[in-house]
């Protein structure tokens, strides 16, 4: 699984004498590699390259959401080992440009919701965005990821966090990405301890915050997770433009409520999360034309929600033949994958999975036992 950033660099020329070639250039990439060049060599070196274009990022799911934390070995719960992951769910690459993540207000799903009409319409559907509160995360760049190929991030905690709690999740891996930006202003080192030195600081996400807190307050139960790309602009630029900023109703406009308008043209997915014991009490937070549904979480345990196979279509792969792993068997209660397909087991004997992608995660989601990258 190929995932990397690329940035444009500016045309080098470097003029060699009896002196400089003694010595080597050494170039370091956006990547962590070097590459010695010896000077006496060198005549007109250019490193200039083209800016990355898009291509298939609405082929981009969420994969897997695990934000409900596990139990401790002993009483009460961990919950500062958030994470999730992206996937290309199709056979071609995928190049994506300022790729953020946002939660929509209010926090919980359950708690006050006053962003109603009197229909039962939400407030800002007919306006055509999203509100994303308190921060942004991004990547710095264009992300590439591989066809049928994912993309791991770390919300906190990006270490190995195994070595305290036995069922937490190790993100000491030098393929994930993580989510570390303390000059942004999120800095609660509880939250965000310096990352696992494993994972090179190109893998480091950026931030803007515009709301109060030293944290980005992904919720522990019941979250409206979405993840969308900023077109035309920077995305600290349109992060801090008031012109962007909203307001839910009858809140007072300050930076304890402060939103962005997230236009719903710019969103790839979302995934709208209720609290499978406070379910009568929970509301929407995401349009229809984003997430029709949602899907329950039991936290505290481990679990994670994680995005169903589309049998028909990953069935239909012809080089699928001989390689999927039925009977899953990670669901919780009554909540499981109806394609009766294990993708993880699958994966493991060479597959290509295809992910279910209807807008609605009620159908789209299950609550599994723990999060994919603990192994079965």
């Amino acid at each position: 699984m190929k995932k990397l950033f690329l940035s444009v660099f500016a045309s080098l020329v470097v003029t060699a004498n009896v002196c400089a070639q003694q010595w080597n250039m050494v170039i370091t990439k956006t990547d962590g590699t070097t590459v010695n060049i010896p000077t006496a060599s060198i005549h007109e070196v250019s490193f200039a390259e083209a800016p990355l274009e898009d291509a298939n990022v609405d082929q981009l799911v969420i994969k897997e959401l695990y934000n409900g934390g596990c139990p401790k070995d002993g009483s009460g719960a961990f919950q500062m080992d958030k994470g999730f992951i992206i996937y290309n769910n199709c056979s071609q690459q995928a190049i994506v440009n300022n790729l953020c993540f946002g939660i929509a207000t209010p926090y919980n799903g359950h708690a006050s919701n006053n962003n109603f009409t009197k229909d039962g319409d939400l407030v800002y559907e007919a306006e055509g965005f999203i509100p994303a509160q308190n921060g942004i995360w991004y990547y710095p760049g264009a992300l590439v990821i591989e066809p049928f190929s994912q993309v791991v991030v770390s919300c906190m905690g990006s270490i190995d966090n195994t070595q305290t709690y036995s069922q937490s999740v190790n993100y000491a891996n030098a393929d994930y990405y993580c989510m570390y930006d303390p000059e942004s202003g999120y800095n609660l080192t509880s939250y965000y301890p310096t990352p696992a030195d494993v994972i090179p600081t190109s893998h480091y996400l950026k931030a803007v915050k515009y709301g109060q807190g030293t944290a980005w307050m992904l919720s522990m139960n019941s979250p409206a997770f979405f993840m969308f790309q900023i077109k035309d602009s920077e995305p600290e630029a349109y992060a801090l433009d008031t012109d962007n900023h909203w307001y839910g109703v009858g809140e007072a406009q300050n930076d304890i409520n402060r939103c962005i308008k997230v236009p719903v043209e710019w969103v790839i997915d979302g995934m709208e999360v209720f609290d499978a014991t406070r379910l009568s009490d929970s509301k929407k937070r995401l349009t229809a034309d984003v997430d029709a549904g949602y899907v329950a979480l039991t936290n505290k345990l481990g679990h994670t929600l994680y995005r169903n196979v589309d049998k028909e279509a990953t069935e239909a792969l012809a080089e699928n033949a001989g390689k999927l792993v039925y009977n899953y068997a990670l669901g919780v209660d009554n909540s499981t994958d109806p394609s009766g397909i294990d993708a993880e087991a699958s994966v493991k004997q060479g597959a290509h999975i295809v992910y279910l992608d209807t807008n609605n995660s009620t159908a789209d989601f299950h609550e599994r036992q723990k999060f994919s990258i603990r192994g079965e």
